[in-house]
């Protein structure tokens, strides 16, 4: 399953659920709400029934329900309640939606209304479950004479709540319809934030960074427009002297020096040295001004060259011991020390061999002819060959002092 799926069913389901919640919490409100409208209302037409001056006084006709049972009706339609029931002490009903209970005892429990307190909650009747309120009717002397009972019935309050509720349902699901659209909007954002990658290959991406990272031998460092270190390697770290977890969110000016916070501020393509600690540094910068709005990030990449610098000054310094001897007259591989002997035995002698100064000097006879040849050459020993001996001729030498 891919990102952008997972990310819309979650939020998708996130929506769902919270709209659900907010849904079930408002029809508890609402259905609660209804009921206290109805309660209020019910409660006002009982009161104004029991304190009519003609329902109380058609309690001592011989026929209170021919003056009762019209004002009842009346009341009723007008209020839009499933009946208005007026009864008497002993409970026979004075009115009625049905005529033919008039006369008959009421079907729930008076007691409560008898007794002078209003009751209000569900009861089952003649006309079936109810939610309805009783008061009672008190004559003149404040004694209870009778009852007034009202209510809708439980279908009808049911009825209407569910009317309501389609309303509330139909507001539930545009919000959802429209949460999944803005839930396919933000997933796009996040998609492009992240260059369409899939999590893998995010995992993918930063395993390679850290393995690059920190396999490297260059150090590497990364700093944000405000001048703060955001990325740190190994390399860097151990070429500066201290710990990664040191440097990642420090300002660059406080740990990185002035020569190379200034390579850092600068920019450097070619590379330039700079000496820290006791590591010899090439520092490079992509470049850009800190604390410019332009640079979004600045990278300083740090590799060490302290060993090719010692090697280049050991190359330099036997270049110079060359041009040194080469300056002295003394070739490559001769010694001058070894030339002074060699030339001092040949001074003592009239005349000699390689093979006698080789002897005189402890040295091999090809050591003392390559001396012996040098000195021939540069004019400080003259170079003869002596016929006297039996085969080829041999080369002796003797000492040149110049008159």
């Amino acid at each position: 399953m891919t990102l952008r799926v997972q990310l819309l069913l979650l939020q998708a389901l996130i929506v769902f659920l919270v709209t659900l919640a907010t849904g079930i919490v408002a029809g508890a409100f609402q259905e609660q709400a209804l009921r206290e409208s109805y309660k209020d209302r019910m409660q006002a037409v009982a009161q104004s029934i029991a304190s009519l001056p003609t329902v109380r006084e058609a309690f001592d006709d011989e026929d209170p329900s021919a003056t009762i049972q019209p004002i009842a009706e009346v009341i009723r339609e007008a209020s839009d309640l499933a009946y208005v029931v007026v009864a008497d002490a002993d409970g026979i009903r004075y009115s009625h939606p049905n005529p033919y209970r008039i006369g008959e005892r009421v079907s729930t429990d008076p007691s409560i209304p008898l007794s002078g307190e209003i009751y209000i909650g569900t009861q089952t009747g003649t006309l079936g479950t109810s939610w309805r309120v009783k008061v009672p009717i008190f004559a003149d002397d404040g004694t209870v004479i009778g009852t007034a009972s009202v209510g809708i019935l439980e279908s009808e309050l049911n009825d209407e709540f569910m009317r309501n509720l389609a309303w509330l349902i139909a507001a539930m699901l545009a919000a959802a319809v429209l949460g999944v659209f803005g839930s396919a909007w933000v997933t796009s954002v996040i998609r492009r934030r992240i260059y369409l990658l899939e999590p893998h290959q995010i995992a993918a991406l930063v395993k390679n960074q850290e393995t690059t990272l920190h396999g490297l031998s260059e150090g590497v460092i990364t700093v944000d427009g405000s001048g703060r270190i955001t990325l740190v390697n190994d390399a860097a770290a151990r070429l500066l002297g201290t710990e990664a977890a040191g440097l990642d969110g420090a300002m660059a000016a406080d740990v990185l020096g002035e020569e190379l916070y200034t390579v850092l501020r600068e920019g450097e393509d070619a590379g330039r040295p700079v000496i820290v600690g006791s590591h010899v540094l090439v520092a490079r910068s992509t470049g850009g001004e800190i604390d410019s709005a332009d640079v979004g990030a600045t990278t300083l990449l740090l590799r060490d060259h302290t060993e090719l610098h010692d090697v280049v000054r050991r190359v330099e310094a036997a270049d110079a011991i060359i041009a040194f001897r080469q300056r002295l007259g003394v070739p490559k591989g001769l010694s001058a020390e070894t030339l002074d002997r060699v030339a001092a035995a040949l001074a003592a002698r009239p005349d000699a061999s390689a093979t006698e100064i080789g002897d005189d000097l402890q040295i091999s006879r090809v050591s003392a002819r390559r001396y012996l040849e040098h000195l021939a050459s540069s004019g400080r020993a003259i170079r003869a060959l002596d016929y006297s001996t039996k085969g080829r001729p041999s080369t002796r030498y003797r000492a040149n002092d110049p008159v």
